[in-house]
């Protein structure tokens, strides 16, 4: 696994509608009714090829959801045609593309390389595994978990923080918008790719635009 399939992904024309989130390329589309969600979901789900990848199609009375696959780093050059045909069915029935509802929240649990206790949230939570440091809900309905090695040098032997997965032109909205409410910046030197905050308790939440084409200043440069 690596990062060319969600870079080619991002490179290719037609893709206007998706984001690629941490879960992987995701689309909103708009409808008028649960009935007309329906119908689209159906048609969706008739794409040639896209039966048997792991797709997931979620649907509420206004919009269709949907993700291509869960994981970013198993994107390959068919994620790119089925995103088009998605979209073209999307486009007959008047389903109209909004990016600003697309985003994906994660759980990210930190400890120290001897106290990863992945087992024990996909237990607890009754999560399957997608690779060897995280856990997805099975039903697609929950945040994803993500167990994150924490610094040798920290003194904290555990920590948890939120991240929210959200389309290169709409993190800054976010960000400001969590500002407003009384959000406490962080870090934000790594803008526009992600921004830590956090609430007046401490709490931490990062806002992240990668990897949807949103660079780190630190990697501009880099060789």
């Amino acid at each position: 696994m690596s990062d060319k399939g969600w870079r080619a992904f991002l490179a290719a024309p037609g893709l206007e509608a998706w984001a690629v989130l941490h879960g992987g390329p995701t689309a909103v589309y708009r409808t008028s009714s649960l009935a007309n969600a329906a119908a689209l979901a159906q048609a969706i789900s008739a794409v040639p090829g896209l039966n048997g990848t792991h797709a997931q199609i979620n649907l509420l009375s206004d919009r269709v959801t949907v993700r291509l696959t869960r994981d970013q780093l198993v994107i390959e050059e068919p994620h790119i045609e089925l995103a088009r045909a998605v979209s073209a069915v999307a486009k007959a029935h008047g389903a109209a593309a909004d990016r600003s509802a697309v985003h994906e929240v994660q759980v990210a649990i930190s400890a120290k390389p001897d106290a990863i206790d992945l087992p024990f949230w996909r237990a607890v939570l009754g999560y399957a595994p997608m690779a060897d440091d995280n856990a997805i809900d099975p039903l697609g309905n929950s945040s994803t978990v993500w167990m994150q090695e924490l610094d040798a040098a920290k003194p904290l032997r555990h920590a948890m923080h939120i991240d929210v997965s959200v389309p290169r032109e709409q993190a800054e909205g976010r960000f400001a918008a969590a500002v407003a409410a009384g959000g406490i910046i962080v870090d934000a030197s790594h803008a526009p790719s992600y921004w830590i905050l956090a609430d007046r308790s401490g709490n931490k939440v990062c806002i992240a635009a990668w990897p949807d084409g949103a660079v780190d200043p630190s990697e501009e440069h880099a060789d």
